[in-house]
C-alpha cells in the first residue's frame, strides 16, 4: 500500500484525489493546509475547468490533518507527498519533503524560475526517493496518442503543429493566479502545459517568437508562440485565461503531417480527436487507456515507486526546461525579438 498524504487543498488537490483513488494499491492517509480550509476532506465545493467534475469528500476518520507542513512531512505513515500548494511554495515544499525521505509529486510550474528550479533539480539528484513534476499532458490519452503518432513516423514527417488552451479568469486561487510577480500569469500556469508538449514532442527549441499581453495579472495572461525546432516542423501554441467570463476552457491542437491531419477539440465532446489520413474517409479516433492526464501520470508515478525506478515520461529535468522556455517566451514577449532558448 502507497499513503499518500497532500498539502494545498484548493482544485488540483481535488482532481489528483480522484485520480488516486482509481489506482489499486493507493490511499490517502494525509491533508495538509496552513489556512485549514478543507482540512475536513470535504472539496464537494472546489471545482475546476478539466477533468472529472463529481465531488470530492474523504471519509471521516480515514486521515489525519495537519496546518504545519513539517508535521506532514515526519508522518513516518507516508511514502509520498504530492504537492498541490501554490507555486511560490513548491522549491521549500518539495525540497523539505525530499529531506525527510518522502516521494514527492509537485504540480506545474515547477517554479517562477529556471534558478528556482534548478535547486529542486539538484535537490533530486542527491535524493533516496523519487520526483515527479504533474506535467500531466504527456499523460493526457489524446496526447500520449499524438506523440506516439509523431515519434513513430506513421503518418510521415510533422510539417506543422498548432496547440490552444484557453480559457476565461480561474474561478479558484485567485490570490496566487492573479499574482503574476508569483505564478507568471497564464503563460507559466497554463501555457506551459504546451511547451513542454512541444519540447516532449520536437526537442528543446532552438528560439522562440512570441507576442501576448496583460490584462489583469500583471504577467502574460495571453500568449502566442512560435516554436524553431530542429526538425523544421512549424510548430506554434496559444494560451491564456483572458476570454471572457462565460467562455469556458477549451484545449485542441492540429497536426499536419505528410501522409494525414490529426484535429483535436475538447469542445467536440465523444468526437474530440479526427483523423484524416490520405485516401481515407475521416475518422473518429478513440483512444484507449487512462480517463485522463491526471490518473495516467500518477499510475506511473505509483508504478515507478513499486519497480524501484524513478519516473520515466517526465523528470525534474524535463520541468526545468519548460520553465526556461517559458522564460524565453516571456523574455520575447517584453522585447519583441526572437529569443534563444
Amino acid at each position: 500500500m502507497i499513503n499518500v498524504g497532500i498539502i494545498g487543498l484548493g482544485f488540483m488537490a481535488a482532481a489528483h484525489i480522484r485520480a488516486w483513488r482509481q489506482i489499486p494499491g493507493v490511499r490517502i492517509t494525509a491533508l495538509c493546509n496552513p489556512s485549514g480550509r478543507h482540512l475536513d476532506g470535504d472539496f464537494s465545493g472546489v471545482a475546476g475547468n478539466v477533468g472529472a467534475t463529481d465531488p470530492v469528500r474523504l471519509e471521516p476518520g480515514a486521515f489525519r490533518a495537519y496546518r504545519e507542513p513539517a508535521a506532514l512531512f515526519a508522518d513516518d505513515e507516508l511514502q509520498v507527498v504530492d504537492i498541490c500548494a501554490p507555486t511560490k511554495a513548491h522549491r521549500p515544499l518539495a525540497l523539505a519533503a525530499l529531506a525527510a525521505g518522502r516521494h514527492v509529486v509537485c504540480e506545474k510550474p515547477l517554479t517562477r524560475t529556471s534558478a528556482e528550479a534548478r535547486e529542486i533539480v539538484a535537490g533530486v539528484a542527491s535524493a533516496k526517493t523519487f520526483f515527479l513534476p504533474a506535467m500531466c499532458i504527456r499523460f493526457w490519452p489524446e496526447w500520449a496518442w499524438l506523440r506516439q503518432a509523431i515519434v513513430s513516423g506513421i503518418y510521415g514527417r510533422v510539417l506543422s503543429a498548432r496547440f490552444r488552451r484557453v480559457a476565461e479568469p480561474p474561478g479558484w486561487g485567485q490570490p496566487n493566479f492573479f499574482n503574476g510577480a508569483e505564478s507568471g500569469g497564464a503563460l507559466f500556469d497554463l501555457h506551459i502545459h504546451d511547451t513542454d508538449f512541444v519540447q516532449y514532442c520536437f526537442g528543446r527549441p532552438q528560439a522562440v517568437f512570441s507576442q501576448g499581453y496583460v490584462k489583469f495579472s500583471g504577467a502574460v495572461d495571453h500568449v502566442v508562440t512560435q516554436y524553431r525546432v530542429a526538425p523544421g516542423a512549424i510548430v506554434s501554441a496559444e494560451g491564456g485565461w483572458a476570454m471572457a467570463r462565460g467562455f469556458g476552457f477549451n484545449m485542441s491542437y492540429t497536426v499536419n503531417f505528410e501522409r494525414a491531419t490529426a484535429d483535436y477539440d475538447s469542445g467536440r465532446g465523444t468526437e474530440a480527436l479526427r483523423l484524416a489520413v490520405d485516401g481515407l474517409p475521416l475518422t473518429v479516433v478513440k483512444v484507449a487507456g487512462d480517463s485522463d492526464g491526471y490518473v495516467g501520470e500518477l499510475r506511473h508515478f505509483a508504478e515507478s515507486i513499486r519497480a524501484g525506478r524513478p519516473p520515466t515520461v517526465v523528470t525534474a529535468a524535463d520541468a526545468l526546461a519548460a520553465v526556461e522556455i517559458c522564460e524565453a517566451e516571456e523574455k520575447s514577449v517584453q522585447t519583441g525579438l526572437v529569443t534563444a532558448v
